[in-house]
């Protein structure tokens, strides 16, 4: 491989969804290069940490319930390809305050797909775990096909069909501006090793969209965010007996998986965290005097056999959209440029979906219809009303 070679698509940051679209576009019979400044699975973006929660009854458009279950599909294709477990159905328990929160507004998307759930009171959550400890007021949508996957081996498996059905993978390669080919026809991807040409190109950065500005922008904000994982009665907690879990309320919201092998049970914040921006040292965990304390008072509030000692914290990368849904776009100002960020929080699910349609989109120049809503002109400034006369 040498600077110079023309692709038909070039990839820029092969992380969950960059390294699943190039499995799609290189499947398809495209000549697909994947660069990354670093060498996925890795720590440098969103998708480290196993695991990480898929789940069926979604809000914000039945586009989210179509793509969630479309990629439950692609990733046991990718477990039938490789031999490897990747998903666990262990169900998911989503709770919340009745009275801040009702789940009752993407119940009927779910209906139209075919998606399973029950709804469950307090009552009957703590009886059939008796590890969460809701409040009276707090009620729950429990999926009992949902589940997590194995974040990292996800990508590895990836990784590994993408180089298999052709495409080349350039590691630790950072790619520096994006701009048109020569004569204004394709591009030409700017790196640390060379200047590369393709027919067009998907970029998805994630947290490090940032740095290939001015060619590049995106409305992504960089943000540190912490998991731990805890001490727990793996009578109560353990995987197999604890399903992965949300839960939401005035103290913010949180997402967490029983213990798996011992490890204790996982927890994270899904809103809060400090800005980070590419360059800058990420602060380890427990840096902040909150990092572990937040943690460990949404456990005492609602999985109390779950709050013993911290026995590992992690600090890692969110991208986040001003509205915090996906982007995914043509580059206004660079044809056959496609844009994909924002995912951090609840992209990971999506990801074998989201490479799959970009790969049709790059080949066919046409964008899937579950991918329109999440267009960049949501993003526009509303026009100016007209100054009366």
């Amino acid at each position: 491989m040498s600077a110079g070679t023309v692709y038909d698509v070039i990839v820029v940051g092969a992380g969950s969804v960059g390294m699943s679209a190039g499995y799609h576009l290189a499947a398809r019979g495209l000549r697909t290069l994947l660069l990354d400044a670093f060498d996925p699975p890795h720590t440098g973006g969103s998708h480290h940490g196993e695991p990480r929660l898929i789940r069926h009854v979604y809000g914000g458009g039945p586009h989210y319930v179509r793509l969630a279950l479309r990629a439950d599909a692609l990733w046991r294709e990718l477990e039938t390809m490789t031999g490897e477990r990747l998903l666990e159905r262990s169900g998911v328990l989503n709770m919340s305050d009745h009275g801040e929160y009702s789940f009752e507004g993407r119940l009927a998307d779910a209906d139209r797909e075919g998606v399973h759930y029950e709804l469950l009171d307090a009552g009957e959550i703590a009886k059939r775990w008796p590890g969460f400890a809701p409040p009276p007021s707090y009620a729950g949508l429990y999926e009992p096909d949902a589940g997590y996957l194995f974040s990292e081996r996800c990508v590895a498996a990836y990784r590994r069909q993408a180089l298999a059905a052709g495409a080349e993978l350039l590691t630790n390669t950072a790619a520096l501006a994006i701009e048109p080919g020569p004569g204004g026809s394709g591009v030409k991807v700017k790196t640390s090793r060379g200047v590369f040409e393709a027919g067009g190109a998907i970029v998805s950065a994630g947290a490090w969209f940032k740095t290939l500005e001015p060619s590049v922008s995106l409305p992504v904000a960089p943000v540190r965010k912490v998991v731990g994982w805890f001490e727990a009665d793996e009578r109560l907690y353990a995987a197999g007996t604890l399903p992965g879990f949300t839960f939401g309320g005035l103290g913010g919201g949180y997402y967490g998986f029983p213990s798996i092998g011992g490890a204790g049970v996982k927890i994270g914040r899904h809103d809060g965290g400090q800005p980070w921006l590419p360059g800058e040292p990420l602060a380890p965990f427990g840096a902040h005097p909150d990092d572990e304390a937040n943690l460990r008072r949404a456990l005492e509030s609602m999985l109390p056999g779950a709050a013993g000692r911290l026995l590992r914290g992690a600090a890692c990368r969110y991208e986040l959209s001003p509205d915090e849904q996906f982007i995914v776009a043509a580059d206004p100002a660079l044809p056959g440029v496609l844009l994909a960020g924002g995912f951090s929080g609840h992209g990971f699910k999506f990801a074998s979906a989201l490479g799959e349609a970009l790969a049709v989109w790059a080949a066919t120049d046409r964008p899937p219809a579950d991918l329109l809503p999440f267009g960049l002109s949501r993003f526009a400034p509303p026009a100016s009303a007209p100054i009366p006369s």
